[in-house]
């Protein structure tokens, strides 16, 4: 009926993020936010959470770039 994910809050203002255990229904398409990068810079975002989070900060809607 439902997978367990990580979920994550993030907050552009103050750069702060918490994570917890969220339940996502089984058939609900997920996106994958570095599906669209070369495999060598999703391994590179992958081995950095700093990293990571940075860029995912930049995709949003309204980030501060």
């Amino acid at each position: 009926m439902f997978e367990r994910c990580i979920g994550l809050a993030w907050c552009s203002s103050c750069r702060i993020y918490c994570g917890n255990m969220v339940h996502v229904p089984r058939k609900r398409v997920l996106v994958d936010a570095l599906a669209s990068l070369p495999r060598e810079q999703r391994e590179r975002l992958a081995r950095s959470e700093t990293r990571l989070i940075e860029f995912l900060d930049r995709q949003a809607p309204g980030s501060r770039d």
